[in-house]
């Protein structure tokens, strides 16, 4: 059943009232990626009652062809779409563009792909059968932190160079060179993750701290933190499963365990 209407937006915002005020925030989009019209239906009447606009896709090539020619600001994506795989178009989706992706799964016995989901990029999971309200509650928070990553990204300007292992890292350009003098590239993520590790080398750092030090929205689950590492650990450590960079601290968090050198 569903319940009363919700007044925020789904972003998390209102339009600014103050004078002087001259545009108003666009209602966001969602791209919903699921072969259940019946389902379609009912969350696109429920989130366009809420000033969501969305745009529909049974299938891979459906969503092929909205993600190229419009940008959802959020994708919903259920991982069983009948003979085509979710999962593969959760990889395709990460190839191309870092957009939000909730992935939707039918079953509790699902454990296993919405962990290979949280793994591939995306950025929160709901499992069927769910409300609406919950929907729109986990889009308005995946929103809010993204906004709120956006904006710590755009109000920090740093200099300096590190060096640490034969790995080096620009601040002002936030290029990451390998030892072989590659480039690697990072998502922002991956990169506020590394900043914090870099700022306190070799010192244990609670996943609460590195929460709050890559500015990532408190309502997030702490094994979000727990990818992060995961996929910095792919980029940094020759071999993942035995990090030598990137260690685990039981019963505390994670600390970098190199020396870092700043230039």
């Amino acid at each position: 059943m569903l319940t009363g209407p919700v007044t925020e937006s789904a972003g998390g915002t209102t339009p600014n009232s103050a004078a002087g005020s001259e545009t108003t925030p666009s209602p966001p989009s969602v791209l919903v990626i699921d072969d259940d019209a019946a389902m379609q239906h009912m969350l696109r009447g429920y989130l366009e009652q809420h000033t969501v606009h969305v745009l529909s896709a049974l299938r891979r090539d459906d969503a092929n062809r909205q993600l190229a020619t419009s940008k959802p600001d959020i994708i919903i994506l259920d991982l069983r779409l009948g003979s085509d795989d979710g999962l593969d178009l959760l990889r395709d989706i990460r190839a191309r563009s870092d957009v939000p992706v909730i992935i939707t799964t039918g079953h509790r016995r699902d454990e296993i792909d919405r962990v290979v989901g949280l793994e591939l990029g995306a950025d929160d999971y709901i499992t069927k059968p769910f409300g609406p309200r919950e929907l729109l509650a986990r889009i308005r928070a995946v929103l809010r932190r993204q906004e709120l990553g956006r904006a710590a990204w755009q109000r920090t300007v740093e200099v300096g160079r590190f060096r640490f292992g034969g790995w080096e890292l620009d601040r002002r350009t936030r290029r990451l060179i390998d030892p072989s003098r590659a480039p690697v590239t990072l998502t922002k993520g991956e990169y506020a993750l590394l900043i914090a590790f870099l700022d306190a080398p070799q010192r244990p750092l609670s996943r609460e701290h590195l929460l709050q030090a890559t500015r990532v929205h408190e309502d997030v689950f702490d094994r979000s933190i727990d990818v992060q590492i995961l996929r910095l650990r792919r980029k940094l450590e020759t071999d993942p499963g035995a990090p030598r960079i990137i260690q685990t601290e039981r019963g505390v968090g994670y600390v970098f365990a190199l020396p870092v050198e700043h230039l």
